[in-house]
């Protein structure tokens, strides 16, 4: 099984951010249901100011191969689509366990 972790800094006010990070947990989540290879998804949305990511994903797939399906599924690329124009940094990290 291969963990897909990945992390946003949006840009905007703290309102732009948030509904941007909010719209975007809601379709992540509906994820699941749409993409086979996609066994799980967690987002979380950053509740500490003191911090400069306002959100975080996890997804589980069962090999390296299935993380390139899963990001050029036409549902995900809807769902990044939403963060257009608010994405500054992206920060990812996948491994097998």
């Amino acid at each position: 099984m291969v963990k897909h972790i990945v992390m946003f800094k949006l840009c905007g006010s703290a309102t732009e951010r948030l509904d941007a990070a909010q719209k975007f947990k809601t379709a992540l989540e509906a994820l699941p249901e749409k993409i086979d290879v996609l066994k799980s998804m967690e987002v979380g949305l950053n509740e500490n100011p003191d911090e400069q990511w306002d959100v975080v994903l996890t997804a589980t797939v069962p090999t390296m191969a299935d993380v390139a399906t899963y990001a050029h599924h036409p549902a995900h690329l809807a769902a990044a689509a939403l963060l257009a124009g608010h994405k500054e940094l992206r920060g990812c990290v996948d491994y097998e366990f």
